[in-house]
């Protein structure tokens, strides 16, 4: 009962924080991550241990997916070169700094535990970043390849951490069996992630209670993970696959009513989860503290400081160095035959955004739990303290130092924001408009579906009117409107259909991102509410 009313406590407390860090423009999981630190220290606070098995399934497979399930296929493609190598470059050449690093400090310690701890340390969470980032309206650009990296920076870092982990319970690993078994993990992945999408999106469009459609959404995704482990496939890598390509089928599948209050849900789980992790850790610190003495610590803070800083240096030179090849690559020739933009390679001020954007999260952690604890029929993992101790201090360490100085470096570089988003916005507003029109032409069988027609050409022309940088801030379709008239609901549902129809050509065909759909479509959304309630007994966006 006791750990249950310090949870209930701390995730109040975590709600106040995050308040506080939005007014101060500081990414939450930093100042949660100090509170952690400081339950460790607190006298009296429980000794809480979770299974290893259940750390990652538990924190990072719902994270993970509402991750992927908001990032844009048709950015991530345009910025390909970046995020692979952010997210395979970028995580090796960290896994094997660090590595060197540990082995230097601790000589005794086993090249495939440093490697472990490498691994652990390698993947930045994006999401501390895009949470002060959003704030400032940096270029789209900065948006999605951080947020592409930190979808597939997990599942090549957890890869080599599964390797090195079994290689460290078990003494040796063929190097022979290294790259066959890196393909047969990925490319099966990947075909279970795009196999699942085909089943569980279906089953989820046919049920309309919002309750039962969250409960399978969670036990969808905790289903997956665990269907790819069981076959010992990447878990990561699968839901992300999974995520993306459920987002692609969902949009047109899905009802609106449930929609709206699924995500809802689900973003209030991601908070929770995020905020458990960090309170779970701080009670594992706990026990760590009360099993070694006073200069085990001092000299387990040398080699988490040690670490904390290889982190940090490893991806500012990796990100450095990379965009500067890359400008150099896409440099027009000398006599000028080559006109190409340099539409691949990172600005120097953008680069060092990038590179500073490096706070580990809540993978690291659970990454970090997961590690074998020991029993009597199985070896506690080598240097278990050790590691899990480093691996929150460079948690804590890079979201303090980096994440609660962000937001200075980015007014220091003063990076302007681009209107790409806006823009697609704006247009996709009038396509919709202009599918409606084009659906309610000639149906108009009574006054008040002409009158529905007529506020849609009314906002046809403050869309037209915005699009064309006259209106600054047009109303959302369906406000200020009288909601007690009632209207044809065929003229409602051609109406929303086609609206939506076209909605998803635009993001098929690449004329709008997915940040520009996703916007649109709660836009959308709300819209549809808005006329069930002027077409009662329907519902207008049915199929």
């Amino acid at each position: 009962m006791l750990v249950f009313e310090i949870i209930i406590a701390l995730l109040l407390a975590g709600a106040g924080l995050t308040a506080l860090s939005r007014r101060i423009g500081t990414p939450y999981p930093a100042l949660v991550a100090l509170a952690g630190a400081v339950l460790a220290l607190v006298p009296g606070t429980p000794t809480l241990v979770l299974e290893p098995d259940l750390a990652l399934t538990i924190f990072v497979a719902p994270v993970l997916l509402d991750a992927a399930f908001d990032s844009s296929a048709r950015d991530l493609r345009a910025n390909w070169r970046t995020v692979v190598g952010l997210a395979v470059g970028a995580v090796v050449l960290t896994v094997a700094v660090v590595a060197v690093v540990v082995r230097v400090l601790v000589p005794g310690m086993p090249w495939a535990v440093a490697v472990a701890l490498g691994a652990i340390v390698a993947p930045p969470d994006a999401a501390a970043a895009t949470a002060v980032l959003k704030q400032l309206r940096p270029p789209h650009r900065l948006l999605v390849i951080l947020e592409g990296e930190s979808l597939f920076n997990d599942a090549s870092a957890l890869l080599i951490y599964r390797l090195a982990v079994g290689a460290a319970l078990a003494g040796a690993l063929a190097p022979a069996k290294v790259v066959p078994l890196l393909l047969v993990v990925t490319v099966g992945s990947v075909v279970l992630g795009f196999a699942l999408s085909r089943v569980i999106v279906p089953l989820i469009a046919r049920i309309h209670d919002v309750p039962i459609v969250v409960v399978v959404q969670f036990c969808g995704t905790f289903a997956v993970w665990m269907l790819a482990e069981r076959l010992h496939l990447s878990g990561i890598l699968t839901v992300v696959v999974f995520a993306m390509a459920s987002a692609q089928r969902a949009a047109g599948a899905v009802a609106a009513r449930v929609r709206i209050p699924s995500y809802a849900v689900w973003e209030f789980a991601v908070f929770v989860l995020n905020v458990l992790a960090f309170i779970l850790v701080g009670f594992q610190l706990k026990a760590i503290l009360s099993r070694v003495d006073a200069p085990t610590v001092v000299r387990y803070a040398g080699v988490a400081a040690a670490v904390c800083i290889a982190t940090i240096l490893a991806r500012i030179a990796w990100v450095s160095g990379a965009a500067a090849v890359s400008r150099l690559r896409c440099r027009p020739a000398s006599d000028g035959a080559d006109g190409r933009r340099d539409a691949v390679g990172l600005s120097p001020r953008a680069a060092a955004v990038v590179g500073w954007c490096g706070m580990r999260g809540i993978v690291t952690l659970a990454a970090a739990l997961a590690l074998p604890a020991g029993g009597p029929d199985a070896p506690a993992f080598p240097y278990r303290d050790l590691v899990v101790f480093t691996a929150f201090a460079v948690v804590l360490g890079t979201l303090v130092l980096q994440g609660m100085t962000l937001r200075p470096l980015m007014s220091l570089l003063r990076l302007e924001g681009d209107l790409s988003v806006e823009r697609e916005v704006r247009l996709a507003r009038v396509e919709l408009l202009r599918a409606a029109l084009s659906a309610t032409d000639g149906v108009a069988s009574d006054e008040m579906s002409g009158l529905l027609r007529r506020r849609y050409e009314l906002l046809l022309g403050r869309a037209e009117a915005d699009l064309g940088g006259v209106a600054a801030d047009p109303a959302r379709p369906g406000e200020g409107d009288g909601r007690s008239l009632t209207i044809d609901a065929s003229v409602a549902r051609k109406a929303v259909s086609a609206e939506r129809q076209r909605l998803l050509a635009l993001r098929a065909d690449g004329t709008i991102g997915d940040a520009a759909f996703q916007r649109v479509e709660q836009e959308l959304d709300l819209e549809e509410l808005d006329l069930q309630q002027l077409a009662p007994g329907e519902d207008p966006g049915s199929p």
